[in-house]
């Protein structure tokens, strides 16, 4: 058994009563490893188990929950002191599960905790805007936060990540660029976009590889912008299939800043941060994760 003092396993509410989830925990109590479960019902409820978490003195905490949930679990361990921050593992348990997915963490709870319990976390970079809030995975902005933001709920719960596809497809006509400039040490760019991805991580919207060479231990964000000369049926193309285009933008950086003239919305790992002004950077190595071997996220 690895050397633990307690784990909590932080679950979002809507996937507490999952009946797998029940048997896994089940299963690893009875096999020694100390699980201590605390379930959300309001925002703010996270910070306060990861503050309790930290105050009985545990070593790892589990986001069970989908990217929201994570993220949430993310930023409160990375606002921590560093000699006191817990490691973080991952419970998929949301519509999308799009940072677990593309990190290959495993989709059944008891596979999931097996991944927590007994690996080694490695460290990873998160990504922090206007110095006060985080993202693990990516930030979008433009079409992709309006498909994952208007997304209607009873449509995820039946069709799982494929209803932002479908969403997306419906509203085609209600597509409106974002006018903003993007700068960095050696990179500026002014215009309208359809898509833009700042990645940590590689997808978003229900598997859309929108950054599909970001990796979350390089110390850097990829940013991606489709530009709004782009189609409608390019654009799916190129986030689905993912094809080349010449009206796509990639670029490696370690900070960035965007700012707009109207007031933007960038959704961070699904949840929504209105302003004109986003100056984003990547904290590299700024919490331990549990993550399969075969990750495709890492650095060799």
């Amino acid at each position: 058994m690895a050397n633990l003092s307690s784990a909590f396993v932080i679950l979002n509410g809507k996937g507490a009563n999952h009946p797998d989830v029940r048997m896994a925990i089940k299963h690893y109590r009875k096999k020694g490893y100390p699980l201590e479960v605390r379930v959300t019902w309001e925002y703010g409820d996270v910070a306060r188990y990861v503050n309790e978490a930290c105050n009985c003195g545990s070593s790892l905490i589990i986001a069970g929950g989908g990217d929201g949930t994570v993220n949430e679990v993310a930023s409160a361990i990375a606002s921590l002191k560093q000699a006191i921050k817990p490691r973080l593992a991952i419970l998929p348990l949301g519509t999308a599960n799009d940072f677990a997915t593309s990190c290959h963490i495993p989709l059944k709870p008891i596979s999931a905790l097996e991944l927590a319990l007994t690996t080694t976390a490695i460290p990873i970079d998160i990504a922090v805007v206007n110095e006060r809030h985080f993202f693990i995975n990516m930030a979008t902005g433009g079409f992709g936060t309006k498909i994952t933001t208007e997304t209607p709920a009873k449509l995820k719960a039946a069709l799982g990540g494929f209803s932002y596809l479908l969403h997306g497809i419906a509203q085609a006509n209600t597509l409106k660029p974002e006018s903003c400039t993007i700068t960095s040490d050696d990179f500026n760019w002014s215009g309208e976009a359809l898509v833009i991805g700042i990645g940590n991580g590689r997808q978003a919207g229900g598997g859309h590889a929108i950054c599909p060479e970001a990796k979350i231990n390089d110390g850097r964000l990829q940013l991606t912008i489709l530009m709004n000369d782009e189609s409608l049926p390019a654009l799916l193309s190129s986030l689905i299939d993912g094809k080349n285009s010449n009206h796509i933008i990639e670029k490696s950086l370690s900070h960035l800043n965007i700012s707009s003239s109207q007031e933007m919305i960038l959704n961070l790992d699904g949840e929504p941060l209105k302003g004109n002004s986003f100056a984003i950077k990547i904290l590299p190595s700024a919490i331990l994760c549990h993550l399969p071997e075969n990750c495709p996220l890492l650095t060799q």
